[in-house]
């Protein structure tokens, strides 16, 4: 159980005024692991112990089983701005897609399959559905780091992220995930469908595409609907 403070220290002072700029400049909360890199808290679960007490003095109110569920009641310098029904709003036009491994741009390269199957909760993305194109309910998305530079002209470029609809089959011109089931590789390309081959089609004038001549050894994993670009740090 947290113990009540009598007062705030520093370092309740400095989350609450972390989560006052992160909403005011977002729109929503930040997430557990936002807070421990930018308030400089190592720890998870030290975050979480100052969390649960700033809760017991009134200043935040936490939804549990929540992605960010932070509301923020009052700030150090009093009520704040936001509301809770805006705080709610911003959360629920937020949709949460699993980070499940990395996608080649290039040459094919093998991949273990635990790299298509893995999940870690804190390694998703968070994206508004304002972004994505129309989904139906039972739609399935997915997010894939890319590695390579074969899709460059696509506006795709090494170290991107791309969400991607789960799909089985493809239309000739969509950019999507493939698993060439003989080799047990992975490639992110345009997929055509010619004369009985598969086309994989890179976006880089420099490379040449990939024929398949047993279309059967090639699995669809999935199309992109949404590339995330990631600013260099350079």
């Amino acid at each position: 159980m947290s113990r009540k403070r009598v007062g705030l220290s520093p370092r309740h002072q400095k989350i609450l005024r972390f989560l006052e700029e992160f909403i005011s400049e977002k729109g929503y909360p930040p997430s557990i692991r936002e807070i421990c890199d930018h308030t400089q808290i190592s720890s998870t679960s030290l975050v979480n112990y100052y969390l649960n007490q700033l809760e017991e003095m009134g200043f935040i109110e936490r939804g549990s089983n929540v992605s960010r569920g932070i509301n923020l009641l009052k700030s150090l310098t009093g009520n704040f701005s936001h509301s809770l029904k805006d705080a709610a709003n911003s959360l629920n036009d937020l949709i949460s897609i699993p980070l499940v491994g990395n996608i080649v741009a290039g040459e094919p390269m093998p991949v273990p399959n635990s790299d298509f199957s893995y999940y870690d909760p804190d390694s998703g993305i968070e994206i508004a559905r304002t972004l994505l194109p129309k989904l139906d309910a039972a739609d399935q998305l997915y997010a894939l780091r890319v590695h390579g530079d074969s899709m460059i002209d696509a506006m795709v470029n090494d170290g991107d992220i791309v969400v991607m609809k789960k799909v089985n089959q493809a239309r000739n011109g969509e950019m999507v995930a493939i698993w060439l089931n003989d080799k047990e590789e992975t490639t992110l390309k345009y997929f055509y469908l010619e004369h009985g081959k598969v086309r994989l089609q890179p976006a880089n004038p420099t490379m040449k595409p990939i024929i398949i001549d047993n279309p059967k050894t090639v699995e669809v994993q999935g199309k992109v609907v949404l590339v995330i670009r990631q600013v260099s740090q350079k």
